[in-house]
């Protein structure tokens, strides 16, 4: 079989990918895009309930983890949330703004996927699915990669096949071998935006599981109020999935369950409601159910009138920093994200193209950018997908 020229390859037909390609081939170059799975874009199919957060209004460089924390802000500073929603509202794709500035899909994820398609049919991009790559070679300037259904060559190589978050759709650490084969480090891989898990000591709360509240969740100095959801295993829901991604084993998260009360709180309540119990003033603004645990456990007992200020300063401390010593968490194949990866001090933060390889690229997942829950980790694979597009 004769083996096909191009003047880029990309493994990975991902959101990176594809926007890799899109860029690429519109600047007439000849690319093709290699992908294992079925489909195209399958972590964008299920992403945002099916509805797909393609990206935030609020993406700052400051919204990402990194061991290189800068890496970032070149890229998403060259092409922005701005950028993208202009290329949605060109496609005809209605969109709605949920809270905190997330964007999403008012119909199906798969119109980013279609898109973004049409968007590489534009510029003649040759995408195969079901194309295992078996065999990554480099030499006299050129990547030759071997794949089921035949080999190419190219002057170009992008790693765009994201990390092992989410395995059952065929999520693996493909990227990191490949990144190590050709001399790129790679900060240790680990679950983020995940459900953290608790011990057995904790039965109380697992009884709760199903019930969600809105909290200040922390992890040392950092903190994001948003819901949290007990489960039969733990802890979930946006604050414990955005503070999972800083949380390292062995340490504490705090959880403030009334974030929304000034201190002193619970005198005034004896001061203006003497007869009513912890309880009865808790469920004022938790659910029943976790009013109940939390007053049981705090240990107030009767009348809030019968209780000494002290007792009621106690409590209120308590109750704004419940702390929780997870032992785990719920691993990759529940993690929506992976923080780690291809170390991005061996790649150049404008183009995405390894220091020491010349015409190797990685972007996406695949390399240690990670950002928080809500539209950040798309709109880093568009501006990373972009930047290297314009490169290649």
């Amino acid at each position: 079989m004769t083996q096909q020229t191009y003047d880029a390859i990309i493994l990975g037909a991902g959101a990176a990918g594809l926007m890799c390609a899109a860029i690429a081939g519109q600047r007439g170059r000849r690319v093709l895009v290699l992908d294992h799975a079925p489909e195209v874009g399958r972590k964008i199919v299920i992403s945002g309930g099916g509805r797909c957060n393609f990206t935030n209004l609020h993406t700052a460089p400051d919204r990402y983890l990194s061991a290189n924390p800068h890496f970032a802000r070149s890229a998403l500073s060259r092409y922005t949330a701005q950028d993208f929603l202009a290329l949605v509202e060109r496609h005809g794709i209605a969109w709605h703004e949920k809270t905190l500035g997330q964007l999403f899909c008012d119909g199906s994820a798969r119109q980013i996927v279609a898109m973004l398609l049409d968007e590489c049919a534009m510029g003649a991009v040759e995408v195969r699915c079901e194309a295992a790559v078996s065999a990554v070679s480099h030499g006299e300037g050129r990547f030759t990669v071997g794949f089921s259904g035949g080999d190419a060559s190219a002057a170009s190589l992008v790693i765009a096949t994201g990390g092992p978050s989410i395995p059952k759709m065929g999520a693996t650490g493909f990227a990191y071998d490949l990144a190590r084969q050709f001399g790129l480090k790679v900060v240790q891989p680990r679950p983020a935006l995940v459900p953290l898990t608790l011990p057995a000591e904790e039965a109380l709360f697992r009884e709760l599981s199903g019930v969600s509240t809105p909290v200040a969740a922390k992890v040392g100095k950092t903190s994001f109020a948003e819901a949290a959801l007990f489960t039969h295993r733990g802890l979930s829901g946006p604050a414990i999935l955005q503070v999972s991604s800083y949380w390292q084993r062995g340490e504490e998260v705090g959880i403030d369950f009334a974030p929304e009360e000034d201190a002193g709180w619970l005198v005034a309540a004896k001061r203006a409601r003497p007869k009513a119990s912890l309880r009865r003033v808790l469920e004022d603004a938790l659910p029943s159910r976790l009013a109940e645990a939390l007053a049981e456990r705090v240990g107030v007992a009767g009348d809030l009138g019968n209780v000494s200020d002290k007792a009621l300063t106690a409590a209120e401390g308590r109750l704004a920093d419940w702390r929780f010593l997870p032992d785990g968490s719920e691993g990759f194949a529940k993690a929506e994200v992976t923080a780690g990866g291809i170390d991005t001090r061996g790649l150049s933060s404008k183009t995405m193209e390894a220091t020491k390889v010349p015409g190797l690229y990685a972007i996406g997942e695949a390399v240690d950018v990670t950002g928080w829950l809500g539209g950040y980790n798309f709109q880093w694979a568009w501006a990373s997908g972009v930047a290297a597009g314009q490169a290649v």
